[in-house]
């Protein structure tokens, strides 16, 4: 049984603004100190940044509108804990304590985020959908049901009937949506709006890496400053996280759809 939702659903539109705030410290520093809230809805769009990097306000409403279109944006932006920051100071150390895990996907996952992808293809709006067995639920805004029932004949649709969704009937937030994200993977920590120094991203991406290798689930834990995780260099991890969202196309790119 799984749940799969859009990069159009609130929560996503939440992580798209917070992993393209991310992508934008990149873009003024090599390795930037970064993490960004973001609560939106209902035409406010509400965002703390705690970053190394200087942010300007116009470069953060440009992201929001770009994303989530013309909403009132309120930004706060604070250094980061000098502690912290001290942390990463001679070379890349744990960012935080943690607790990970991988899990192989399930061909029922795998079906689920095809499924996904499908109709958000056609129909670029706010959307759920749900696979539990053989049964499929389809929640999907901006839709009539007879459309998506010639192709999904077996499908639950829409069950109370034709709606809206997004930003004006729903809020969103970061790391909301992490069931859609990781799958079974999911522990305690969200893998968007932050730097990959953060273990909750690099750890969270390399066990999730691991364990499609090795067909195999992957338990991962660690203490903030480690060096060593899993028997190699956090430096290594880190890179094998940042390769895996280069190639994603960056942050924002990982935040639309999440692990697979």
């Amino acid at each position: 049984m799984i749940e799969k939702v859009n990069p159009s659903h609130p929560d996503k539109i939440a992580d798209r603004i917070s992993g393209a705030i991310v992508d934008l410290a990149y873009q003024k520093e090599k390795d930037p100190k970064v993490a960004v809230e973001c609560l939106i809805g209902h035409g406010n769009c509400h965002i703390i940044v705690e970053t190394s990097v200087e942010l300007r306000k116009q470069e953060v409403e440009k992201i929001v509108e770009r994303i989530a279109g013309k909403v009132k944006t309120n930004l706060k932006v604070y250094k980061q804990d000098p502690y912290l920051s001290k942390n990463q100071e001679e070379k890349l150390r744990c960012g935080d304590n943690g607790i990970f895990k991988g899990v192989p996907l399930t061909k029922e996952e795998k079906k689920l985020s095809r499924i996904a992808r499908d109709i958000y293809k056609k129909y670029p709006y706010d959307g759920k959908y749900i696979l539990d067995q053989d049964r499929l639920i389809i929640c999907q805004s901006n839709v009539e049901r007879e459309d998506l029932q010639k192709e999904y004949k077996t499908a639950t649709i829409n069950p109370l009937g034709y709606w809206t969704g997004g930003l004006n009937v729903d809020t969103g937030a970061v790391n909301r949506k992490l069931g859609s994200d990781m799958a079974q993977s999911v522990t305690g920590g969200g893998i968007h709006g932050k730097d990959l120094s953060k273990s909750d991203v690099s750890i969270n991406i390399y066990a999730f890496l691991k364990a499609q290798k090795t067909k195999k689930e992957v338990k991962i834990s660690c203490a903030i400053g480690d060096e060593i995780v899993d028997g190699i260099p956090y430096e290594k991890i880190v890179k094998i996280a940042k390769d895996y969202i280069n190639q994603l196309g960056g942050f924002e790119k990982l935040a639309e759809w999440g692990l697979y």
